[in-house]
């Protein structure tokens, strides 16, 4: 399913293109390959400092990692990421050997933007969800107390929204995408005083 952005302006197709659906064709594999290009990709997120605070813990379908990601989830997002091809969970590593590393949470966002559009660049869909328990993920797999889970991130490829069965799963896959208005996004002179004059 196609729903890229309605933007006032052209922008990127890969930053068009990219939304959170959650009708995964569980027939579908994300490839060895793939995996490598999306872990890649959020590598080579821009960070403080060069500080790299994100770190992912990697779940292809099949495997025990898989399994456990799954089990954090909250029920609402169990429901359908269970058929993704790939879930992972990102974490922020927020200290260092010169103390604690500034803006950890903002370069693992970062990070993981870039591999959300990595996926989209590979065609696959990615879903970032904040709805896990964190401390699941710390409990099951053995993390450090400066290593802190934030996003949980489903990735695969695209099915029929009928997947999700239930009429109100249905109706929100295929409802418009919104955003609010460029005029009261972005300011100038005075909060509230919209940067464009049209």
């Amino acid at each position: 399913m196609h729903k890229p952005a309605q933007t006032s302006t052209p922008i990127a197709s890969i930053l068009a293109d990219r939304w959170s659906p959650r009708a995964y064709d569980e027939s579908a594999t994300v490839t060895d390959d793939q995996v490598r290009a999306l872990l890649e990709a959020a590598r080579w997120a821009p960070s403080f400092g060069n500080t790299q605070p994100a770190r992912y813990l990697v779940g292809p379908r099949g495997t025990p990692s898989f399994d456990r990601i799954l089990s954090t989830l909250n029920s609402g997002n169990r429901a359908w990421a269970h058929r993704a091809g790939l879930l992972l969970i990102g974490v922020m590593v927020t200290t260092n050997e010169k103390g604690e590393v500034p803006y950890a949470e903002y370069g693992l966002g970062l990070a993981s933007e870039n591999l959300v559009l990595q996926a989209v660049d590979l065609g696959l869909i990615a879903h970032q969800m904040a709805g896990f328990s964190a401390e699941a993920a710390k409990d099951f797999f053995g993390l450090p107390d400066e290593v802190i889970p934030k996003v949980a991130i489903a990735v695969g490829s695209p099915a029929d929204p009928s997947v999700l069965e239930e009429d109100w799963r249905i109706e929100r896959e295929k409802a418009p995408r919104e955003r609010v208005p460029l005029a009261e996004f972005a300011y100038a002179d005075a909060w509230g005083t919209s940067a464009f004059s049209d």
